[in-house]
């Protein structure tokens, strides 16, 4: 209690900094900003932050301050229109929503899936904020004994999540989540630089992919490419629902559901580094858990939208803990933040320093960050229903501007054009795996969680190694502490149940079965990649073993679940759900185009830009696009293409970011935004 009286004076000064005309209009347009910056996929936080950090020179500290909270805080809100409208996740916090909300756009319930989501990402954030409130001072102890083998058992609980999201199958949610393990360590190993899974003759892998790229590889591209093939409005209901009022009616109702899922996004934002990618995926798996009607989860129930939506923006709250606590960036905007704190030159520091010396400025980043979820809120709210209208559009208008932004959010990962070679490869593993019924969701937390077991792994090996030296009592104490415990029941409940309920649950909605060989092709296409990933990492030479034990632990359980599954198909039946195939589903009657000559647009628009450069390539992909694929006059192609070039050049120009170069660029120079 003595805490908390001292702490009313710090909770007053900050008050009386923010509540002021100009601190609140500082707020406001760091929310306008956070959410034009978060309805573009990919771009995010970092991007946002990045676009502030010239203009933190000398600001005043609280104005300087209002502006970061307000970007910071409504990123996680305003991505939820990609997530739900387009069925491309906006940032890697919503990508849980896609499976859902996007559902619900198709079903001509756009809105309510929209408001619904703003209502959780309100609460969500307010709950942030108060958890944070209380973190400042009472978290700090709780938070310094998370070490390695807790940090490893967090990981661990969120790979359990695949037992959730397996969908009917759960050996091919097993497979789905290894593959993705293996591709993240694809690279260099973390502790003597060796090489795995790539070489010399390709320096682009070195460093791995990008989780911008796999995102929306998986998710982003197989449902543009799948929707462009129906060459129809993503719904073609015109009635969109009961608009705002029946999303926060859904909102109300599931409201204990919204607050145990706030209070997983705070938890898991307190570890740095693992709550952004994976908190919306522990969500879903919790609220698929909980329910007890899972028929429609995957084919538009608006609560596999509230869950992930609630802690989404929690975990903001919740990564300022180790941010303001210990000066330790809970994610990489956390890391920016920090940086432009130093660029304010108010001389603080964030970490143990602030909060005993400055209370009152770590409690004004508090509640501003709770103001700006109101704000950003109330905003989104307001432009729910005519944002939505975006669904009844002919898809073939939109879907070459998608493209583009696609394309463009990719290459800023890495600012190389293997970026978007990397991208149209994952892509393609996320049409066949979409087309196949393999859980995209479990490759995904897979790929996200593979740095940090790896390194949580090896370090509690080591440390532990030490502690048994020293005797057996400390070894034991060290890898099999309370929280260990604590987090391996609960690991162990959610897989027994994920198992259990696998069949009932239909991760991406119903895939009907189809026949053997296109199934079995592309399993054997998985088999042969593991198969190379086990003997590539096994071939490591022994003074870096280190870096070969994950790698090759993952590929063996990888390879053998894939070998039952292909002993498996030889001897069911083809009605067996083992051969989903959405080509076999009314839904693939409907497609008018190819995927091949579908894709085949994509490919020339990656072909042109490493000839001429991304927007050349972009101009002629446009027109030729907008005239024979929409069949539009030539007047309307011209101005389509205009726009989409100004556009994407504007959005450049004030992110400060450039364009894919090509082959033309290293001959001539070229002005830009050409060169």
């Amino acid at each position: 209690m003595d805490i908390f009286l001292e702490a009313l004076p710090a909770l007053g000064a900050a008050f009386s900094q923010i509540l002021q005309p100009l601190p609140i209009l500082y707020l406001a347009i760091g929310v306008v900003m956070g959410l034009c910056i978060g309805v573009f996929p990919g771009l995010g936080g970092i991007a946002g932050l990045s676009l502030l950090l010239p203009f933190m020179f000398g600001m005043d500290p609280v104005l300087g301050l209002s502006l970061m909270i307000g970007m910071v805080a409504v990123v996680p809100t305003s991505d939820t229109f990609a997530s739900v409208l387009m069925g491309i996740p906006g940032s890697s916090a919503s990508q849980a929503t896609v499976l859902d909300g996007f559902p619900m756009a198709k079903n001509g319930q756009a809105a309510r899936a929209l408001s619904a989501a703003f209502a959780s990402s309100l609460f969500g954030g307010l709950v942030g904020a108060m958890f944070l409130t209380v973190f400042i001072l009472v978290a700090r102890p709780v938070v310094l004994l998370f070490k390695s083998p807790e940090l490893l058992m967090v990981s661990v609980f969120g790979l359990s999540m695949v037992g959730i999201l397996a969908g009917r199958i759960a050996l091919k949610g097993v497979v789905a989540a290894g593959l993705g393990l293996l591709i993240g360590t694809i690279g260099e190993g973390p502790f003597n630089g060796e090489l795995r899974m790539s070489s010399y003759d390709f320096p682009y892998l070195t460093d791995g992919l990008k989780l911008v790229i796999v995102g929306l590889g998986i998710f982003a591209l197989p449902e543009v490419v799948a929707l462009l093939r129906r060459d129809k409005a993503i719904s073609e209901k015109s009635n969109l629902g009961s608009g705002w009022l029946s999303g926060v009616g859904d909102w109300w109702k599931n409201k204990w559901l919204s607050a145990r899922c706030s209070l997983i996004g705070v938890i898991v934002g307190v570890i740095p580094g693992l709550g952004g990618s994976v908190v919306d995926w522990i969500a879903y798996g919790h609220t698929v858990q909980s329910a007890k009607d899972k028929s429609k989860f995957g084919s538009g129930d608006v609560r596999g939208v509230i869950g992930p939506e609630s802690s989404n923006n929690a975990k903001e709250g919740g990564g300022l803990v180790p941010t303001l606590l210990f000066g330790i960036p809970g994610s990489g905007s956390m890391a920016i933040f920090i940086g432009a704190l130093a660029l304010l030159g108010t001389g603080i520091d964030v970490g143990p320093s602030m909060l005993e010396n400055h209370l009152d400025f770590t409690y004004s980043i508090v509640w501003l960050l709770a103001l700006a979820n109101v704000i950003g809120t109330v905003i989104c709210i307001c432009l729910a229903s005519p944002i939505s209208r975006l669904t009844n559009i002919r898809f073939a208008l939109l879907a070459p501007f998608i493209f583009m932004i696609i394309s463009f959010a990719a290459f800023q990962s890495g600012q190389d054009l293997m970026d978007l070679v990397a991208l149209f490869a994952i892509g393609l593993l996320g049409i066949m795996m979409r087309r196949f019924d393999w859980s995209r969701p479990a490759f995904l937390i897979g790929f996200v969680l593979s740095t940090p077991v790896e390194n949580y792994s090896n370090n509690a090996t080591q440390i532990a190694g030490v502690k048994f030296r020293q005797g057996m009592e400390a070894g034991l104490t060290y890898i099999a502490s309370p929280i260990v415990i604590i987090l391996l029941i609960i690991t162990v409940i959610s897989v027994f149940i994920g198992l259990r309920q696998a069949k009932n649950i239909l991760a991406e909605g119903e895939v009907p079965s189809g026949g053997k060989r296109a199934p079995i092709t592309f399993l054997l296409a998985v088999i042969a990649f593991v198969a190379f990933a086990l003997y590539n990492t096994a071939s490591i030479p022994d003074y870096a073993r280190v870096d070969r034990v994950f790698p090759v632990f993952v590929a063996s359980v990888t390879l053998v679940s894939a070998l039952i599954l292909l002993a498996q198909s030889m001897w069911v039946s083809e009605s067996h759900i083992l051969f989903a195939d959405r080509e076999s589903s009314d839904e693939a009657k409907e497609n008018i185009y190819s995927l091949w000559s579908t894709l085949a647009w994509f490919a020339m628009l990656l072909a042109l830009t490493s000839l001429f450069g991304f927007i050349i390539a972009l101009l002629v992909f446009l027109l030729n696009f907008m005239k024979i694929r929409a069949g539009l006059n030539w007047i309307a192609t011209v101005a389509y293409s205009a726009a989409g070039i100004a556009f994407i050049c504007l959005l450049a120009h004030l992110l400060k970011r450039d364009f894919p170069p090509g082959w033309l660029q290293s001959v001539v120079n070229l002005p830009w935004p050409l060169g």
